[in-house]
């Protein structure tokens, strides 16, 4: 068994030697090497063990926003020369500033490394066709994900974003039975198959297996259950990653629906409490802010870097797939949590209970007018293209909402069709004061 390729399969106690030994090598390059992180450790030196890791401070994404200004276009965390940078990729700016990221090609390799040990874990193989719809224009979901799933062996057609017509052709006449997209964007295929295709039916399409990343929403099982009845297709959550640290690190298998994370060998994981930054056991059970450290990164290697993802870890042994990474849900992100009469509310919470009415469409928003603190939640759901409110909907949602969250929601039902169906991220949480 080969550690770079197979490295999610051994359990940790079987791999602490090489993590040791990946972590000696890479504080020692960051700091001789990262300019953000000797001004932030200030003089501190990296703890010779990475179990002690927790003695030096976090850095997060604020701080990289800050650097990249102060030295474009990477930031000082840019800890190799710049002939060694082969690739530049942007994130897709949904929680703030666009940052530019660069990778090595050693970078690049065990990034494709990992993801591809992601998409297999959620089915994808040789023998199998699968279109790429995520957007190629510099963003890392594009090819960088692309590079993924050619990591499994499967036969990858590059389409991205727009042309639908052209997808919904192309699918029909090459036989192609997998997609990766996000979960939104199955939505806009129906829609274009209903106005320019109106003898077929999503199914038609003869897709099976769904790979889906870049924005939440999976997770909820009604949501799953509209993607199988509409499509026919076994929906997987396949691509969970932070751009600035790897694009996807974490995907279910066909045994469990939680994440299995795929990457101990090369990123070591921390759990905090997002308020306090104080340390909790990676174990069943906690939940916590998600803090993560590269063991084999040259570029831009970060050490400590908060996420600000919210997850909860369902499960730490090995998974009857083989999978020896822990099992989690991500519950959110610390900045669209919104604290409503000191309830912690999160988007996913929001959709789980949208989508539990077939009167709608699926698709809401939470529209911030003023800045906090909030008495209530203003939510504004979509009817579905056939669904009917009868007066009381709106009443009906408020008093399921205050059931399942404890919460006070006030709800505005719109139009079918009010919301965008975007090919790229939905911003869920829409703060219009800002």
């Amino acid at each position: 068994m080969s550690l770079l390729q197979d490295g999610h399969l051994l359990p940790l106690d079987d791999i602490a030697q090489h993590r040791q030994q990946a972590w000696e090598r890479q504080s020692a390059y960051v700091a001789a090497n990262s300019a953000f992180y000797q001004r932030l450790w200030d003089g501190q030196t990296p703890p010779a063990r990475l179990e002690d890791i927790a003695e030096l401070p976090f850095s997060d994404k604020a701080g990289l926003r800050l650097s990249q200004p102060a030295s474009p276009p990477f930031g000082d965390y840019l800890a190799a020369p710049l002939e060694k940078v082969s690739r530049l990729h942007r994130t897709s700016g949904t929680t703030g500033q666009a940052m530019n990221l660069a990778m090595s090609m050693r970078d690049c390799e065990i990034t494709e490394i990992v993801g591809g040990r992601a998409q297999s874990l959620a089915g994808l193989k040789a023998g199998t066709m699968v279109v790429h719809c995520l957007n190629y224009q510099m963003w890392m979901g594009g090819l960088t994900d692309h590079l993924t799933l050619e990591r499994t062996g499967a036969t990858v057609v590059p389409f991205g974003v727009g042309s639908t017509e052209l997808l919904i052709n192309t699918i029909l006449e090459t036989g192609i039975t997998a997609i990766s997209c996000t979960p939104s964007y199955p939505a806009v295929l129906e829609r274009v198959i209903a106005e320019k295709f109106p003898h077929l039916s999503p199914r038609d399409l003869g897709l099976k297996l769904g790979l889906f990343g870049g924005e939440p929403g999976i997770d909820d099982p009604a949501f799953r259950k509209r993607l199988s009845d509409t499509w026919g297709m076994q929906p997987r959550n396949a691509n969970y990653g932070v751009s600035d640290v790897f694009c996807n690190f974490a995907s279910e298998c066909a045994h469990d629906t939680a994440l299995h994370f795929v990457a101990h060998d090369v990123l070591h994981v921390e759990l905090i409490d997002p308020d306090s930054g104080t340390p909790k056991a990676v174990a069943a059970g906690n939940e916590g802010e998600l803090v993560l450290t590269h063991l084999s990164r040259e570029c831009q290697p970060l050490v400590r870097f908060r996420t600000g993802d919210i997850i909860r870890v369902e499960n730490t042994d090995t998974c009857a797939c083989g999978c020896a990474g822990f099992r989690f849900r991500v519950i959110g992100r610390s900045d669209d949590m919104v604290v409503v009469r000191g309830l912690n509310m999160f988007p996913t919470m929001v959709a789980a209970v949208v989508t539990s009415f077939d009167e709608l469409s699926g698709d809401y928003r939470i529209v911030l007018d003023t800045p906090p603190p909030y008495d209530v939640l203003p939510v504004q759901a979509e009817l579905a293209a056939d669904g009917q409110d009868d007066g009381t909907l709106s009443r009906r949602m408020e008093e399921r909402f205050k059931q399942k969250l404890g919460a006070t929601i006030r709800v505005k039902i719109v139009p079918h069709g009010t919301f965008p169906r975007t090919e790229g991220k939905t911003k869920r949480v829409i703060r219009s004061y800002e």
